[in-house]
């Protein structure tokens, strides 16, 4: 046989054993539901045979396929190795009973793949999601919908693994919310109409969540509970460290887009916020560590906020390169200059090469009170605001530096000193800056 011959028929042979192997249908691999008497868009309540079916599957670690149609069916329990498959847009369960229409706790390859599932807007009791998972280890929920949930849309709690592709819609409470993860990546979700939160990743004490929430797209989160920022975040990170919140859309939230409190480490980089009514990216209270990069937020109450410097630790953060516009002042609430800031800092921080434009109260807030330490602001841009930087003078300040930054267009000064909220001088860049030695501010232009 000649080298060639060889070779194709190497090829053609190998070709014939993959090519079965690729256009075999998942129900011939692993377990059909309507084994089962499972029938899609039967009108009666199917929850004890999907049962026994999902039991079946867990058991033998096969996947569970269920064709497309609508099954009425809830309180469904996912006992470890549980793996359920639909067709993407066409396998609908509807929840007809239970707190939940799935849940698990304590397992291990726990699937979800192309399912719809459909709250249909009845009340869960509170505290739970229409998915509702704990204690689960190589969680997917890949590519599903999850739609009208009366509580939260999927809630997890100390599970590691991933939610990705999936669409949450409507959720009456939060649309994910993961308590005390163990590192989870939440990647390329959409959410949307979420009545308190987007994505909310809490510990339950102060401590490593390691959690990825990236390449998420949020749109119209509510606060219909109220409050003064616990809801209406698009994303909510409470006491979890080590957090990387990345390259996600974000528009119109009720509060934030970004919220880390009491988050040490958190990484908040390339994120687009559009339309937040309050700060929309923040990170306060008890906290060390943080880093705001690349981020753009055009339309908000303020664009960004480091702060708490006076509650425990509230410091040490990088702050760079961030494109912030149209930050709007905020007639009523107790004090409306809190809004109309590009951005606030307070306790060692760097804050370099961000372009703010058109902040009705001033581009950068610096300090509050006596409340500022080891501040460094150099290479920024500053344009069409009503003050260019507001300085905090007041006795027992740190030390700042205020350096090569470029103002244009600050009516009512480029830096000016500040005890709490009142101005104390003019502009420091053309006199007066000689009698605070604590600031050190140099090469400035300003037209």
């Amino acid at each position: 046989m000649q080298r060639r011959q060889f070779l194709l028929g190497s090829l053609a042979a190998g070709a014939g054993i993959a090519t079965p192997a690729l256009a075999t249908p998942l129900s011939t691999r692993g377990l059909d539901a309507t084994q089962f008497g499972v029938h899609p868009g039967a009108p009666d309540d199917q929850s004890a045979k999907l049962q026994r079916a999902i039991d079946q599957a867990a058991r033998t670690r096969t996947p569970l396929w269920l064709p497309p149609g609508r099954y009425r069916a809830g309180n469904l329990k996912l006992a470890a190795g549980a793996q359920i498959f639909g067709v993407r847009g066409a396998t609908v369960l509807t929840l007809t009973q239970g707190p939940s229409l799935m849940s698990a706790e304590h397992g291990d390859s726990v699937t979800l793949n192309s399912l719809t599932l459909d709250g249909g807007s009845a009340q869960l009791p509170r505290g739970r999601g229409l998915v509702d998972l704990a204690d689960i280890g190589a969680l997917r929920i890949e590519d599903c919908a999850v739609l009208r949930a009366g509580g939260d849309g999927i809630r997890l709690t100390q599970c590691d693994g991933s939610v990705t592709g999936t669409a949450i819609s409507d959720a009456a409470e939060t649309a994910l919310f993961s308590t005390d993860a163990r590192g989870l990546i939440l990647t390329s979700n959409t959410i949307r109409g979420s009545g308190n939160s987007g994505i909310a990743v809490w510990q339950s004490e102060k401590r490593h969540d390691g959690s990825l929430i990236a390449d998420n797209t949020i749109e119209d989160t509510h606060a219909r509970a109220g409050g003064t920022g616990q809801n209406g975040n698009a994303i909510a990170v409470f006491r979890a460290g080590n957090v990387i919140v990345r390259g996600n859309h974000i528009r119109n939230a009720a509060f934030s887009a970004i919220r880390g409190n009491s988050a040490a480490n958190i990484q908040i980089l390339a994120n687009s916020c559009l339309d937040c009514d309050d700060v929309a990216l923040y990170s306060e209270f008890d906290f060390e560590g943080c880093i705001m990069a690349d981020n753009v937020v055009d339309g908000a109450g303020s664009g960004i906020s480091v702060t708490n410097f006076d509650f425990k630790h509230g410091r040490m953060a990088s702050v760079r390169g961030n494109l912030l516009r149209n930050l709007k002042a905020r007639a009523g609430g107790v004090q409306p200059q809190d809004f109309g800031l590009g951005l606030h800092i307070e306790g060692d921080t760097a804050v370099t090469g961000n372009v703010i434009e058109q902040a009705a109260f001033a581009g950068m807030r610096a300090g509050w009170g006596p409340y500022l330490r080891n501040v460094a602001i150099t290479g920024n841009v500053m344009r069409q605001c009503a003050v260019g930087i507001e300085v905090s003078v007041v006795k027992g300040t740190g030390q700042a530096l205020i350096a090569d930054n470029v103002f244009e267009q600050v009516a009512g000064g480029a830096v000016v000193g500040m005890e709490w909220r009142k101005a104390v001088t003019g502009d420091l860049t053309k006199d007066g800056a000689a009698q605070y030695p604590q600031l050190t501010i140099a090469n400035n232009r300003v037209s």
